[in-house]
């Protein structure tokens, strides 16, 4: 069958690499794509929230099945929109639809679904302009440090986590009133600190069954130590080594059944990934939040790992059979370094030539921020790619990663030198 994904980054390679290892994949399109696409794939040149030449690339090629990376046209609709179109209707769309892409879509919606049905989470309050100084009023209630998050979407940047009281309430004007985030940040949640270790936990649901990946662990942070500001994701690291078998099982008892059994119930429509940010404190895992999609730079490391052939899994969650599957996950580690480029996350140069890609041995690459142009790939985003490795220890798979990188340049390369470092 024919295939699209949607999305550029280094999930969407990803999942390019894994879908086009397929016997049952015939043409793979991604849209837009970036350079590691275009050389298993064919890249299409439209927005992932373009729906009519979304529309028009599936029926132009006969697709069959449509992947969404991003969380972007999941929040807007894109799986309504199929479903409500008579000539797309009987495609596969991977990701939930709209009601239950609020998830992601919006903290507020996320945190009363996780009370209403008991999932342990961080105690909160939202405000908007009119109750900013109830806001403040609530810090003070707090102990340091504040976690400060922005309702919408903020492209991964709308968590501030502030150790002084007044430097809280600055920002939380700044969003409430100044529009920091813009849209995204109309609406703040206020949460309690949880101080504990973080860990991701993948599951992919048909509506009615579920699966649990394999969980992971990423590095937000753009200095060595997790210090300086956040970015998209500068490393990841799968198993999470302290993610034992009774770990686990608390996740699963805790956590995962009644997230998939609260979809059902609140009616909420989900066929895809749900991805758990969770944080272990003390030896019980409490939510961060919820996307409704891969994580990135995550899925560089957990679908390495699944063993199984993606268009089957995928064809079993469109067709609500997922309990049919048996999931099967190379037991190695995997490891992924992100290079990015200098100054990232704030401002920074676009167009430096990649050299070096040639001399890579043992490990993957993921382009994420990078094109071709004139023959040359260069860069085009902050995160420009991912170098994933296998090893029997995590430390083995990091050690192999970090080589290859010493063969890799572009101008003002920057890369964490100590993912892994906390476990």
């Amino acid at each position: 069958m024919n295939i699209l994904i949607l999305g550029s980054g280094g999930r969407e390679h990803t999942i390019a690499w894994k879908i086009a290892q397929s016997p049952k994949c015939k043409q793979l399109f991604v849209a837009p794509g970036n350079s590691g696409t275009s050389e298993i794939a064919t890249n299409v040149p439209i927005s992932v929230t373009d729906f009519e030449a979304i529309k028009e690339v599936v029926l132009k090629n006969d697709i069959k099945m449509v992947i969404v990376g991003p969380e972007d046209p999941l929040v807007l609709g894109v799986h309504d929109f199929f479903l409500a179109d008579e000539e797309l209707k009987s495609v596969t769309v991977i990701g939930p639809q709209k009601a239950a892409a609020e998830l992601e879509g919006s903290k507020e919606f996320a945190k009363e679904f996780l009370f209403r049905h008991n999932i342990p989470t961080a105690a909160y309050q939202s405000f908007d302009a009119n109750t900013v100084e109830a806001g403040c009023a609530f810090l003070e209630t707090l102990k340091a440090p504040y976690v400060l998050k922005a309702d919408g979407l903020a492209a991964g940047k709308g968590v501030l986590i502030l150790n002084d009281l007044e430097d809280a309430k600055t920002e939380l004007r700044a969003m409430l009133v100044d529009a920091k985030f813009g849209a995204a940040s109309t609406k703040v949640v206020i949460e309690e600190f949880l101080d504990g270790i973080e860990l991701s936990c993948f599951v992919l649901t048909d509506g009615k069954n579920y699966k649990i990946l394999p969980t992971a662990k990423d590095y937000k942070r753009i200095g060595e130590g997790d210090t300086g500001l956040n970015t998209g994701g500068m490393g990841a690291v799968s198993p999470v080594p302290f993610a034992d078998n009774e770990f686990m099982s608390k996740i699963k008892e805790r956590v995962v059944i009644p997230t998939i059994n609260g979809l059902q119930k609140d009616n909420l429509p989900y066929k895809g990934f749900v991805f758990i940010g969770l944080i272990k404190v003390g030896n019980d895992p409490f939510v961060i939040e919820y996307n409704v999609r891969l994580g990135d730079p995550e899925t560089e490391v957990v679908l390495p790992r699944l063993k199984n052939d993606l268009v089957d899994v995928f064809q079993a969650v469109g067709n609500q059979t997922l309990d049919q599957v048996d999931i099967a996950i190379d037991d190695r580690a995997a490891t992924t370094v992100m290079l990015v480029s200098g100054g990232y996350p704030e401002a920074y140069e676009k167009g430096k030539e990649i050299t070096g890609l040639d001399q890579v041995e043992g490990s993957l690459v993921f382009h994420a921020g990078a094109n071709v142009k004139d023959g040359k790939i260069v860069t085009s985003g902050g995160r420009v790619m991912a170098i994933t490795s296998f090893g029997k220890t995590y430390q083995e798979a990091i050690k192999k990663s970090y080589q290859n990188i010493a063969k890799l340049h572009f101008d003002k390369m920057n890369y964490r030198k100590d993912i892994g470092f906390d476990l």
